[in-house]
């Protein structure tokens, strides 16, 4: 469990219930009590040790003084007057700050969680990445996010995306235990198939992936219908071509029975035209693909705009017409710096003014 140590403390959230019931065992602890700490933390969502009330003040100062237990907290919180979503921005234990999003809808709430700090992908309208990766999220991390947001509002949340700041598969291994711990009949118990994660498309880990037979949603960032296309705006696109993406979604579909969704941020000017419509269908009619039209959030570092109402609702009509099973995302926040890195960054700003 090397994995799961931060500053040489064993990440005590991290661990599922065999691990927790191995590393009390370790410490002479009848597996009862890793039951007891299990259902605190996972299904209890308590944010102190000491709320631990069935279990001895001195089984909690070992708790303490052995283990990391992650309990984020927030340092800003943004409310839409829009729609109602709300922005969290967290601290983590060694300063760095990672941002989540509630959204509420009729079918439930959910949370979309950044899987990073940070991110590394370099997708050219994207915040997140403008600053760089600092570190992976540890599988505590990325549940906490969930967990906080369920405390603070009072409100159990069904849906979860891994769509915030980072690339999930560039964080693979605590991506998966962090699925493990979320969908875990002990825990939140969250439903497999209302679990979505997002990637820009890292071919060998998304077969990985669909060898792991889960059923969740694969959502590809694909944003581009041609390798020329989609370099000019995801450098991942010179690793990996359209062919290769589109060999590892059928893959991942024979794998698992789950439909993937393609994500289509629409730029203005350069991925909207009629001619770009057809090339999405022709690449999501084969596979039954799902496609979400997302209207680009713009950001001050970079000179690209949202595609008009007219655009965007030309290209889906497009995309109907041939039969293609399409949604435009709802703007969700945009008065709230709704996009991803985009709240971490104005907050990082505004407290290097004040050191100025």
């Amino acid at each position: 469990m090397e994995q799961f140590l931060v500053d040489e403390k064993l990440d005590i959230k991290s661990l599922n219930l065999e691990q927790l019931t191995e590393e009390l065992k370790s410490r002479g602890e009848k597996a009862f009590r890793a039951k007891q700490c299990y259902e605190w933390m996972h299904k209890k969502l308590v944010r102190d040790v000491d709320e631990m009330s069935n279990l001895s003040k001195d089984f909690r100062q070992m708790f303490r003084d052995n283990y990391e237990f992650t309990s984020l907290k927030p340092v800003r919180v943004q409310e839409s007057k829009i729609d109602g979503t709300r922005k969290f921005l967290f601290q983590l234990r060694d300063g760095n700050l990672v941002e989540s999003v509630w959204m509420k809808y009729k079918h439930g709430n959910s949370v979309c969680i950044s899987s990073q700090v940070g991110c590394r992908m370099g997708c050219r309208f994207c915040a997140s990445t403008l600053d760089g990766l600092e570190r992976n999220l540890m599988p505590s991390e990325m549940l906490d996010q969930i967990y906080a947001i369920s405390v603070y509002t009072g409100e159990r949340v069904s849906n979860v995306v891994v769509m915030g700041s980072g690339e999930p598969m560039d964080n693979y291994d605590n991506l998966l235990q962090f699925i493990h711990l979320l969908t875990d009949e002990n825990g939140l118990n969250i439903s497999a198939r209302n679990v979505t994660v997002s990637t820009c498309g890292i071919v060998p880990k998304m077969r990985m992936l669909a060898k792991e037979h889960l059923q969740i949603t694969l959502a590809l960032s694909l944003h581009a219908t041609t390798d020329e296309k989609r370099k000019k705006l995801m450098p991942i696109a010179n690793k990996y071509s359209i062919a290769e993406l589109m060999d590892a979604c059928g893959f991942y579909m024979e794998q698992t029975g789950r439909r993937i969704t393609f994500e289509y941020s629409l730029v203005g000017g350069q991925n909207d035209t009629d001619e770009d419509a057809r090339e999405l269908i022709a690449l999501a009619k084969p596979l039954g693909c799902h496609v979400n039209l997302i209207p680009v959030n713009p950001i001050n570092e970079r000179d690209y705009v949202q595609s008009d109402e007219k655009h965007i609702q030309r290209f889906k009509n497009v995309l109907e017409k041939n039969r293609i099973n399409v949604t435009i995302r709802r703007e969700m926040g945009r008065d709230i710096d709704g996009a991803c890195g985009q709240l971490r960054r104005s907050h990082m700003k505004q407290e290097e003014c004040k050191e100025c």
